[in-house]
């Protein structure tokens, strides 16, 4: 395997917390997949750090393409799981998925983290070794 690419993203909470609460339908679907809306509002205690490691992820994701958003990319072309294990995975769909596949992405990384304040993502998207 050969990296295609790395990124990373800090979210501030508060911030994304804020988002939430003052556009708490049109935040959740334009920015969140099905998943990841139900995931987040069954925490109700951590929420806000939930949200925003995922928003970090998908920032993240967008890094390690080299692209933002200006390339057609959705919000929810980015999906975040989590294994029975706890891990985190990604679901990349869209948009996404066609920038990834040009770009011979065939395996995703991905690290979550928060504290108090921050929630940050480190992703990495690799591709098979050239013959």
């Amino acid at each position: 395997m050969r990296v295609v690419g790395i990124g990373t993203d800090a979210a501030e909470i508060d911030r994304i917390v804020d988002l939430y609460e003052r556009h708490t339908d049109a935040f959740m679907t334009r920015v969140f997949t099905a998943k990841e809306r139900e995931y987040c509002q069954a925490r109700k205690k951590n929420i806000g750090e939930s949200l925003a490691a995922r928003w970090a992820a998908k920032e993240a994701v967008m890094k390690a393409l080299g692209v933002g958003w200006s390339r057609g990319v959705a919000w929810t072309d980015i999906e975040v799981e989590s294994l029975p294990s706890g891990a985190p995975t990604l679901n990349i769909t869209g948009r996404a998925k066609e920038i990834a596949d040009e770009l011979g992405v065939v395996d995703w990384q991905i690290s979550l983290t928060h504290c108090k304040t921050l929630a940050i993502a480190f992703v990495v998207a690799s591709a098979q070794d050239l013959p």
